[in-house]
């Protein structure tokens, strides 16, 4: 009797290890079902995308905005012209007058010279002013064509219905049947009225 014991305990051990291997088996069978049902809610969210690139050369507002840009541009390319133009004459004056013995005093000199440096920090001053006047500008014209793109799109989604709309370089690849870019082209450009002020 005494050696039925020991074989009892071997088969209660066996039997509780068969038990907790099945137990495993049963956690690692339903696992697979927890990432199906994630793949399948993965599968079911409706994800457009947009081509920013496309709307900023198609979009009426920002190909306005470009234009206000160049308009700015050009103004202090000429302002720069213009201003580099009247110092450089003023230089050529005084060299003139140096060569040609023109100054009597040294005090002529003197103010001839002052009025040069005057000048040139006038316009470096007013350059500088156009500079951070184009940069605010711009600075505002990107928040309002964002802002415009954004509310656009949060009011166009409310009759799609899609989960997500992505900018298109916010990701590797995208199935290009996922791009709306052109029907969102068309409804801002359908919905912007163009002020006197661009």
């Amino acid at each position: 009797m005494k050696k039925i014991t020991p074989c009892v305990k071997i088969l209660f051990l066996m039997a509780a290890m068969a038990m907790t291997s099945c137990s495993n088996n049963d956690k690692t069978a339903s696992q697979p079902d927890n990432q199906s049902d994630a793949q399948n809610v993965t599968s079911s969210i409706n994800i457009r995308y947009i081509d920013a690139d496309s709307i900023a050369a198609h979009y009426n507002l920002a190909k306005d905005f470009k234009e206000a840009q160049l308009r700015q541009i050009s103004k202090m390319d000429n302002a720069q012209r213009t201003r580099g133009a009247e110092i450089q004459k003023l230089g050529n004056s005084i060299q003139q007058k140096i060569n040609s013995n023109g100054y009597l005093s040294q005090e002529s000199f003197n103010a001839d010279q002052e009025l040069l440096n005057k000048k040139q920090v006038e316009a470096q001053n007013y350059l500088a002013s156009l500079q951070r006047e184009a940069e605010q500008e711009m600075l505002q014209q990107q928040m309002q064509l964002t802002d415009s793109i954004e509310s656009f799109i949060k009011e166009f989604n409310k009759t799609k219905g899609y989960d997500a709309i992505l900018y298109k370089a916010a990701g590797v690849y995208f199935n290009p049947a996922l791009d709306i870019t052109d029907e969102v082209i068309k409804g801002l450009n359908a919905r912007y009225v163009k002020s006197s002020a661009n």
